[in-house]
């Protein structure tokens, strides 16, 4: 059992506030190093200017020479939600900039693996491009641009994952993570990116004379997209981040999205009017997602490119289809993963110190969600592998790694170790991917074993849940709830509000298989609270009294308007 611990944000509210804003609100942003109403919720009058970030006058001069002289280009994204929106965004944007012959493209993970990968491009020879824009990848894609180039095309990479020790010899790139960039947010996602690109371009188009008369394009209507890349691609919402999310999440609550996410909105059964960045992560990502990892992300590009509210609403049914396959496909594997730390338990004490999972027959789209649920349950790095296609000698894995344990990092010091056992890797501090030989995998597992030996402590190894402190009686009310679910967006690096208390058992039960709908008595609360832990039963007497953390979410279910406790760990008491 992986030890964990619950410690309370230190917080006092200071700072002049809104008379609107509740005194809990005020103390969960003061825990988040928030003091004025103006960094809680930033709008994008406060977004940092494109100027900072490097390789965008190339960039601009690339784009605004096609534009210029209808030159074909092809936008390449990635099989993930973050790569599919900044595909979509960008084919949009350039569209409404005036690029007449713009043609989006994506690799399929099992013919092409990632990225723009050499064969890639061998099949974009059809289309005759004559300038790649590479959106969410590019930076490791060093074989498929050198390919491009010589065909005589003009590349432009835009992306957001870390460089390695050389740079692809592209004709521009823009990486705010390139060494010594300039610009202030390091955080922003693929479609962060790729949404400044079109900001400085419209600038470069603007003192150039080109909409004479105004009427200049309106490039906020591409926020929606933004913001379901962002929170997909799980980049810190510092307030660059927030501030981008915040404008795309109002766009879709107005009903103003694009038609193929208001029609995945639909589907997931999510209110718009009411959505938020969790209902982004929870129910609109992984529909996209789901194309990319069990057919092809074509159809969620298609979808999000899709302006006939009819034909998006079919294909957003599809996506819906393909995802309730994936999670059946994600359930075997999870279990198959299971049984294995089962046997690997009954002959260690503690699992070890990082883990790499591999079965010959799990599908590579999923390995990152399996990676993801056993970190989760053992709180260590975890790497799942598959074959890159059925029968293959070369994997593809998948990492998922823990807080002070930076994965692309650890990744890198095992390929300076060993040059030559990894064959490409790439990615961040709590995600990254990599391909190498079957034969090499044990060589790799006792490399990976040492970096995590010599990197990780005791302190590292046990869990924590960061809570905002108790609750009064009175802030257990729809009012708190609702000032809460509004008050962000929330995502990584800027947690959803958590809290903590004890309560009394009254009752629980088991919803379908696997939940636990708990009765709660509050001292000082006459009324019992509704609670529910998702996924959280196993065999265990029903306790007489338990410390719980939770956040505190409406419950709107059957219209009743009321209140749940979200229960995500608890303690039992005697």
């Amino acid at each position: 059992m992986t030890a964990t611990r619950i410690r309370r944000r230190e917080a006092v509210a200071t700072g002049d506030w809104p008379s609107q804003v509740l005194p809990l609100l005020r103390r969960v942003y003061a825990g988040r190093g928030i003091v004025e109403a103006g960094g809680a919720q930033p709008r994008l009058a406060q977004l940092l200017p494109p100027d900072a970030l490097g390789g965008l006058d190339a960039a601009c001069r690339l784009l605004r020479a096609a534009i210029d002289e209808r030159r074909h280009i092809v936008v390449v994204g990635d099989f993930d939600c973050d790569g599919a929106t900044a595909c979509a965004l960008m084919v949009r944007g350039l569209r409404a900039l005036g690029a007449e012959r713009v043609t989006a493209t994506v690799p399929n993970r099992m013919a092409h693996g990632y990225g723009l990968s050499p064969s890639l491009v061998d099949e974009l020879v059809a289309l005759s491009p004559e300038l790649l824009v590479t959106v969410d990848h590019g930076i490791a894609c060093h074989a498929g641009i050198a390919r491009a180039c010589e065909n005589g095309w003009q590349v432009l990479v835009t992306d957001h994952h870390l460089p390695g020790e050389a740079l692809p010899v592209a004709d521009a790139i823009v990486n705010p993570n390139l060494r010594e960039d300039g610009f202030p947010s390091k955080a922003l996602a693929g479609v962060g990116v790729a949404f400044y690109v079109l900001l400085a371009l419209r600038r470069v188009l603007r003192d150039a004379g080109r909409w004479p008369r105004g009427g200049e394009p309106d490039l906020t209507t591409l926020l929606d997209l933004v913001a379901v890349g962002t929170v997909a691609d799980l980049v810190p919402l510092d307030a660059n981040n927030r501030a981008l999310v915040g404008a795309g999440l109002r766009r879709l609550r107005g009903g103003q999205g694009s038609a193929g996410l208001q029609a995945l909105i639909e589907v997931a059964g999510r209110d718009a009017r009411h959505l938020t960045a969790s209902d982004i992560g929870f129910a609109i990502a992984p529909r996209l997602n789901a194309a990319g990892r069990l057919e092809d992300m074509s159809l969620g590009i298609e979808c999000l490119l899709c302006d006939d509210p009819a034909q998006a609403r079919e294909m957003a049914v599809t996506l819906n289809e393909i995802n309730a396959e994936r999670r059946g496909v994600q359930q075997q594997m999870v279990d198959e993963a299971q049984v294995a730390l089962a046997k690997l338990a009954a002959l260690e004490t503690e699992p070890p110190l990082a883990l790499c999972l591999f079965d010959a027959e799990w599908h590579p789209g999923v390995v990152g969600l399996v990676a993801s649920r056993i970190k989760e349950g053992l709180h260590r790095p975890v790497i799942a592998f598959a074959p890159a296609e059925p029968g293959a000698e070369s994997l593809r894995g998948s990492a998922r790694s823990i807080p002070g344990f930076h994965m692309r990092d650890a990744l890198a010091a095992v390929d300076a170790a060993h040059p030559g056992l990894i064959e490409k890797f790439g990615g961040h501090a709590m995600a990254a991917g990599l391909s190498l030989a079957q034969s090499r995998l044990p060589a790799f597992e006792a490399a990976f074993r040492e970096v995590a030996a010599r990197w990780l402590d005791d302190s590292l190894l046990q869990a924590e849940w960061l809570s905002d402190g108790e609750l009064l009686p009175e802030e257990f009310d729809r009012v708190h709830a609702e000032a809460l679910r509004d008050g962000g967006p929330w995502g990584q690096g800027f947690p959803e509000p958590l809290f903590d208390g004890e309560f009394e058992v009254i009752d629980w039960r088991v919803v379908g298989t696997k939940h636990l709908k708990f009765s709660l008595r509050l001292p000082g609360r006459a009324q019992p609270l509704g609670a529910i832990q998702f996924g959280g039963w196993r065999e265990q007497a029903k306790p007489k009294r338990v410390h719980a953390v939770y956040q505190l979410d409406t419950d709107d279910y059957q219209d009743r308007r009321g209140i749940q406790l979200l229960i995500r760990h608890w303690v039992a008491l005697p």
